[in-house]
């Protein structure tokens, strides 16, 4: 019997620990290697860890509900630096490289990420967007940040550049900075494309105050890091089709060498150890390569504590994403992380309608009340469903008991922001977020009414539409295509038969039209009549309205006391007809 009790009390705890024990993890990101070669950093679910860079088992150096990332190491291997949104935004933190205490060096209120520490080792380098020079002949915007260094003891912070720098690293004697560009919005993790704002990579020499362009590829070239000669340097460029790792210098810039050849997914933050090991990321794993050598996998062993399958109570007293009002105003229905709610309109009665571990949002309410529709995530893409009352007796969500949720298009396309038709016999949707399209819910038939040439989503939620009150037009925010970022308002049948109409013709951003109920009019905003930026672009908006019939425009034109003449008169002749 004692010996029973020993084995099952063996076998919980084996199998505890392994629950919460993981080999070859994925999604590890940011590694840093150590001057000595012989140790890695990485971030693992917003921690940063350390594990011998031969491989075995990783350490999380730190662990907290904040989030940390881009860790750097000292050049004598003491310390490392790294960013964290303890205590709200990105600041810098150093800390003992084996563990300890984190100590802040930077307070601004914006995001602030370190790179590199001087050689010296007495400050550390980071990017923030805090203050362009005067000097400076770029017209501040908020994506391009400044490169700046603190002490490491804490202190003044002192501007380096005022042009974005990322990924900027010191030479060994200190006098050069080597770093990729920022020209303009676009996302960091976008693969294949050439255009006017990929990065290259430059070299900014301390003395002289002279930049040197070094990169010649029109693609992406990024992450540049000094060999120890502090002539030649590795760099990660997209030129073979993948991010691979690259070799060139700066005496001959205009020749590079591929050093990997991976094909199948690109090659990721790139670091350098004093002893000439590379070390990136892979697929979401770790790879070291030494000088003359192939990439090596590190095998990688993380035993957590389990924190993060921890289930939590979160109070849903704020931070809702969006909301929308039944048709009869009695409830709301809105997203909070991710899920459905719909709350009485005094916030007494609330009901969660959706409870998945994929995201939903665009909600909105039937023209009956009776049903809701949205996007969702399932089986890795994004479909329309609707979740819909099933008892006649119930007549509201934040109150049901039984609901039915039932996909009203999902196919292998992204279906997004669908709206029911007023009459609620059709859902209009966006398809692969350009294209607006709509479904009729009796026939599951589709049609295009505005192609995906008429627009160009960058972030999830910024096209827009709306249905007209007789369910047979849409006003729509659209492109013209030589100007495909400067929407126009725009006119178009629901019948998917006829080319959009421009209505606004302005050449300046027109947005969000809105009919008025009657469907006889439609307010929108435009930056035609707004406030210039020094630079030239419009900093405020106004709203304007448009009439589509003489006779509705006539009778906003009339005075108060005319309308009221004119009300009463049609009284009179309802009474008589």
């Amino acid at each position: 019997m004692k010996l029973s009790l020993c084995l099952a009390c063996a076998l919980f705890l084996f199998t505890a620990v392994n629950a919460f024990s993981q080999d070859d993890p994925l999604w590890l990101r940011y590694p840093a290697i150590s001057p000595d070669g012989q140790t890695l950093l990485f971030e693992y679910k917003g921690d940063i860890w350390s594990v011998p860079s031969a491989g075995g088992n990783a350490v999380p150096l730190t662990l907290s509900e904040s989030y940390e990332f881009a860790p750097v190491w000292s050049h004598d291997g003491k310390w490392i630096a790294f960013a964290s949104d303890r205590y709200g935004n990105f600041d810098v933190f150093i800390m003992p490289s084996t563990g300890g205490e984190a100590k802040r060096l930077t307070y601004h209120s914006t995001r602030e990420v370190p790179s590199s520490f001087t050689a010296d080792d007495k400050a550390i380098i980071f990017n923030a967007t805090r203050q362009d020079l005067a000097s400076h002949v770029q017209f501040p915007i908020g994506g391009m940040s400044e490169l700046y260094s603190v002490p490491v003891t804490g202190g003044r912070i002192s501007q380096i550049i005022t042009t974005p720098a990322l990924d900027a690293t010191v030479s060994s004697t200190g006098d050069k900075i080597i770093f990729h560009d920022w020209k303009g919005y676009e996302s960091d993790w976008r693969k294949h494309h050439t255009s006017s704002v990929t990065r290259s990579v430059w070299v900014y020499d301390l003395p002289s105050k002279k930049y040197t362009l070094l990169s010649t590829f029109k693609g992406e070239n990024r992450n540049p890091v000094f060999d120890s000669n502090d002539n030649d340097f590795y760099y990660l460029n997209e030129s073979s089709g993948s991010f691979n790792v690259y070799k060139s210098s700066l005496s001959h810039p205009d020749k590079s060498t591929a050093i990997t050849h991976l094909t199948k997914h690109p090659v990721r933050f790139l670091t350098r150890s004093k002893t000439g090991t590379l070390a990136f990321s892979y697929d979401g794993e770790l790879y070291t390569m030494k000088p003359g050598s192939e990439p090596q996998k590190v095998k990688i062993r993380i035993a957590a504590d389990g924190r993060d399958a921890i289930e939590r109570n979160v109070p849903v007293n704020g931070g809702m994403t969006e909301a929308r009002l039944s048709p009869n105003g009695k409830e709301f229905a809105f997203v909070f992380r991710g899920e459905i709610f719909v709350s009485s309109i005094d916030g007494k009665m609330v009901k969660r309608i959706t409870n998945t571990p994929e995201q939903e949002r665009s909600v909105s309410f039937s023209p009956d009340g009776r049903s809701l529709v949205y996007a969702a995530e399932r089986n890795n893409n994004w479909n329309v469903y609707t979740m819909s009352l099933t008892r006649k007796e119930e007549a509201y969500f934040c109150i049901s008991t039984v609901l039915k949720e039932t996909p009203v298009i999902a196919t292998a396309a992204e279906e997004y922001q669908p709206a029911f038709s007023p009459d609620g016999k059709e859902v209009a949707y966006l398809e692969d977020r350009n294209a607006l399209k709509v479904v009729n819910l009796a026939t599951k038939q589709t049609r295009t009414v505005l192609g995906a040439d008429k627009n160009y989503s960058y972030a999830d939620g910024d096209q827009y539409y709306q249905w007209s009150p007789d369910s047979k037009w849409f006003l729509v925010q659209y492109g013209l295509p030589d100007r495909i970022q400067t929407p126009e308002v725009g006119l178009v049948a629901a019948d998917g038969k006829s080319e959009v109409r421009n209505l606004t013709l302005s050449g300046y951003d027109d947005f969000q039209p809105k009919w008025s109920l009657d469907g006889k009019m439609m307010i929108w905003g435009s930056d035609r009549e707004g406030a210039l930026s020094q630079g030239g672009g419009a900093v405020s908006g106004d709203v304007f309205a448009m009439y589509f019939t003489k006779a509705f425009y006539d009778r906003s034109k009339l005075s108060k006391e005319e309308l009221a003449f004119v009300k009463e008169q049609e009284d009179k002749d309802k009474k008589e007809a």
